[in-house]
């Protein structure tokens, strides 16, 4: 594929997977497109009762011009989908994987006839770019101006290019790092992709982007959560809101959190040495299943094979020794927090 977007998967990579993974880690900017996301419009006076009773956040909270993380779960609180809402004023904007898309419209679609609730499907007529990296935020002012270069947490900044059409913006990160998503008219993606090329910003392929991905420990669906998996599980807690009114599986959900721990949980595994894993691998401890792995990689930066996988509550503190079984070979590891490494989007405030 040629650097032009297309709503397609992106490539496994733009000729050096080591040098897009270098630009995003170690100082710089890269450059992802994400237009294969889902995004699908909500409006009608009765948008907000509608969506809140579907999902895990709270939607009457969400002012206009900001945007937040939630989940739709199902009745037993396993996740359907993990999702970005943006209010935008006069719609909302659901933002959710490409593994999820056709799932969220149809959860949206049975309701349409219910009441005065529209949706409408605009992945094709938009587009999605986000620029990752500690430079990213250089990247952007040079881009798009200084308005959107300090663009605060949660907050959305509507903003023009050199070439007068209008885009939405969001500080968001795919990989540990600062970052800033773009949504734009499908149209106008590639201009944009090119004006951010011009600005030194690196395009970054599906390889470099998953390494980057694992060790911000940021869980893929398909991958590393689906149907089967209760939300609790997941790390995705700025997705939950224990303050609103009920929505579908806020009752497993808030037993769990009220009985003070789930009974496994999101987390990273480090090897001593490069070794070949795959998903669904066994982790053991003391000839008891303690878990099972999602996704394997080899860290660049920690210069060891990481996982992430769902480890058992009993032995879920780091440091714990466990052992990984893969076609009847046993490979020692250890438990570890995540991330597994602390980007720029750490660095100063969180909030």
């Amino acid at each position: 594929m040629s650097e032009a977007l297309e709503l397609s998967s992106m490539p496994a990579n733009y000729g050096d997977p080591a040098a897009e993974y270098a630009a995003v880690r170690d100082g710089g900017a890269g450059l992802l497109d994400l237009s294969a996301r889902g995004r699908i419009q909500l409006s009608g006076s009765e948008a907000v009762p509608f969506l809140n009773g579907l999902i895990s956040n709270d939607v009457k909270a969400l002012q206009p011009g900001s945007w937040m993380n939630a989940a739709f779960p199902n009745v037993q609180g396993r996740l359907l989908a993990a999702v970005r809402i943006l209010n935008r004023g006069e719609h909302f904007l659901i933002d959710t994987e490409q593994a999820t898309h056709a799932k969220v419209w149809a959860l949206l679609e049975r309701f349409t006839l219910a009441g005065d609730f529209h949706i409408t499907d605009v992945t094709s007529q938009t587009g999605l770019i986000s620029v990752q990296g500690a430079a990213a935020g250089a990247v952007i002012g040079q881009t798009l101006g200084e308005s959107v270069s300090e663009l605060e947490r949660e907050r959305i900044v509507t903003t023009q290019t050199s070439e007068g059409e209008e885009v939405s913006v969001i500080r968001a990160t795919h990989t540990g790092e600062d970052g800033v998503d773009i949504f734009t008219n499908a149209v106008d993606s590639q201009s944009l992709w090119d004006a951010f090329r011009i600005s030194k910003a690196q395009p970054v392929g599906v390889e470099a982007l998953e390494v980057l991905r694992i060790e911000a420990g940021l869980p893929r669906y398909g991958i590393d959560m689906d149907e089967t998996t209760i939300l609790s599980e997941t790390n995705l807690d700025d997705a939950v809101s224990f303050t609103k009114g009920c929505y579908i599986g806020q009752e497993i959900i808030a037993r769990i959190k009220y009985r003070g721990h789930v009974a496994k949980k999101l987390t990273g595994l480090v090897f001593p040495e490069k070794i070949g894993l795959s998903h669904g691998a066994k982790v053991m401890v003391a000839g008891r299943d303690a878990g099972r792995i999602t996704s394997v990689i080899w860290s660049p930066r920690l210069e060891r094979t990481i996982a992430l996988g769902y480890v058992k509550y009993d032995f879920l503190a780091p440091g714990t020794s466990v052992r990984v079984i893969q076609d009847a070979i046993e490979h020692a590891a250890e438990v570890a927090e995540l991330p597994f490494v602390r980007g720029s989007w750490y660095a100063g405030s969180e909030s």
